[in-house]
């Protein structure tokens, strides 16, 4: 099987060309904040990024004859088991229209359905981000109105957890971790006898801040701003989402820039750094009930670092500094998400997991 993988991010488009299993071709593109800043919404980069895409396969010499299928990164749907999904047109509209959320991650379906209609294939994505297997506990907040809902990088997360199974010698089925995907956003999962009971989602404003995102922010202080500043709610809305972070105190959201400052004497990037770091644990730490045992202890296997900032060895050391409760931090980079993805595109054409179809069983 040939199988193309794509997968875009807030920070980076990722393409893999991948032959049984095989990785022939693994690309990142990155996109500078002042590169996206001309496209109001995700969908507008539509374009911009298929051309980035075909401009690197053929700097590459990639081979796109004969694809057996072509996988995106599930976007922003309405909540649904993990699995693996047909592109249908149903799909494709609610992304389109953004009706459950706007995130570059929208873009995987509607790209691996223009370059599979090329090569007439197959379109499919993989494990959304919207996999919901929360436990309800876990969604009750003190505003009866609102619950707190399923939306984290569960291809990443799911991807990196396994592998950390694999190198314990543990079955990700029957073992516990915490993951934190640190990436332009930052998601975290209590990861408990493979089901992900409880997660840290980033995209409503949960979490630490990330290279882009506000995280967590004192409520009656934001409705104080909202007030005083007479927001215009999109606005507000993007600028939490795409213009805060690391790149609202230091003018950019690359971490290696924040620790080429730091390292050079810039006061400034050294505190916002170690903010950053402090932040990451303390969200992660904040899942430990889900693992507290009745004798007092903990059944948690490891902490699973992955995403783009988990490259960073001084990160991975930081954040492993500050977490005290026993359980080791591993740091799982690399291609986890593209091998993940091209994995679930060949078991569903292999037929050994079934290919389903979005909105059908539900009400």
């Amino acid at each position: 099987m040939k199988i193309l993988a794509i997968n875009p991010g807030s920070t980076s488009t990722k393409a893999a060309l991948f032959h049984e299993g095989v990785a022939l071709v693994s690309l990142e593109l990155p996109h500078p904040k002042e590169e996206l800043s001309a496209y109001p919404r995700a969908m507008d980069q539509m374009a911009f990024r298929s051309q980035t895409i075909r401009a690197a396969l053929t700097r590459a010499q990639a081979d796109l004859s004969g694809l057996s299928a072509v996988v995106g990164r599930g976007g922003l749907l309405a909540p649904l088991p993990g699995g693996v999904y047909a592109i249908t047109e149903p799909l494709l509209e609610d992304l389109r229209q953004a009706r459950y959320g706007e995130h570059a991650c929208n873009l995987g379906a509607p790209l691996a359905r223009e370059f599979a209609l090329e090569a007439g294939c197959p379109a499919f994505i993989v494990d959304p981000p919207v996999t919901d297997e929360m436990d309800e506990v876990a969604r009750i907040t003190g505003f009866p109105e609102i619950k707190r809902r399923s939306v984290f990088h569960a291809l990443s997360q799911r991807g990196a957890a396994r592998k950390a199974a694999r190198s314990l010698g543990l079955a990700y089925a029957r073992a516990s971790f915490i993951v934190a995907h640190l990436g332009g956003g930052i998601s975290i999962g209590a990861h408990r006898q493979g089901r992900v009971v409880d997660v840290i989602n980033a995209l409503d404003g949960e979490g630490p801040f990330s290279p882009e995102r506000s995280g967590r922010l004192p409520l009656l202080r934001v409705l104080d701003f909202i007030q005083e500043h007479n927001c215009d709610l999109p606005a507000l809305r993007e600028r939490v989402l795409t213009r805060s972070g690391l790149y609202a105190h230091l003018g950019s959201n690359d971490l290696r820039q924040a620790e080429e400052r730091m390292l050079s004497g810039d006061r400034q990037a050294a505190l916002v750094y170690k903010a950053l770091v402090y932040n990451i644990a303390k969200e992660i730490s904040s899942l430990l009930p889900v693992f507290a045992t009745g004798a007092g202890g903990l059944a948690l296997d490891a902490v699973v670092l992955t995403g783009g900032m988990a490259r960073s060895s001084r990160l991975v050391e930081c954040v492993r500094a500050s977490l005290a409760f026993g359980a080791p931090v591993l740091a799982v980079t690399g291609l986890e998400e593209m091998e993940v993805l091209a994995e679930g595109a060949a078991l569903a054409l292999s037929g050994e997991v079934p290919v389903q179809i979005y909105g059908e069983g539900r009400s």
